[in-house]
């Protein structure tokens, strides 16, 4: 990618590498504009709520399972079951958040994240206290190509022809 706009020799100030996008930030998360802040208390309330309302319809299915009298052994596995599958599901997600996962480790667990997807909506809460989740790896990633590219276009000055000669 060229460092000129095709405009008379004027750089462009977007060349370089560009910021990925965070899910519901954009690239607002560069720069902390455009609304961050109200962003991220927003999905940080929206989280919650998604996560109650979550637990709430999880209850309604335990008491159908009361209702239909299938005893306390299945009861007491599904409760274990989504127990275990959300502790999981809340660990794997916030891993997520410091390091790109293995595409077929995440392939493999997607039905215990979609079983745990409570503590996947609980990980995403507790980490926009902190930051836009997944915004400290993405930062470093562009800080390191930011650098990267700044080295590749270091230009020296002067005339080429007057340099001196190793011995």
């Amino acid at each position: 990618m060229s460092a000129e706009n095709g405009k008379n020799g004027i750089p462009d100030a977007q060349a370089g590498p560009r910021p990925e996008p965070l899910r519901f930030y954009g690239t607002t998360w560069v720069n902390h504009d455009d609304g961050y802040a109200a962003r991220r208390a927003g999905l940080a309330v929206g989280s919650l709520a998604v996560a109650a309302a979550a637990c709430f319809v999880l209850r309604v299915a335990y008491q159908g399972l009361q209702i239909a009298d299938i005893g306390s052994f299945v009861s007491l596995l599904m409760i274990v079951m989504f127990a275990i599958c959300s502790a999981l599901a809340f660990r794997h997600t916030w891993s997520g958040f410091t390091s790109r996962p293995d595409p077929d480790r995440q392939a493999s667990m997607r039905g215990l994240l979609a079983i745990g997807f409570v503590g996947s909506l609980l990980a995403y809460f507790f980490r926009t206290f902190t930051e836009a989740p997944g915004e400290r790896l993405h930062r470093a990633e562009y800080d390191r190509a930011r650098e990267d590219y700044e080295k590749r276009t270091i230009r020296r000055s002067g005339n080429p022809m007057k340099k001196r000669r190793r011995k």
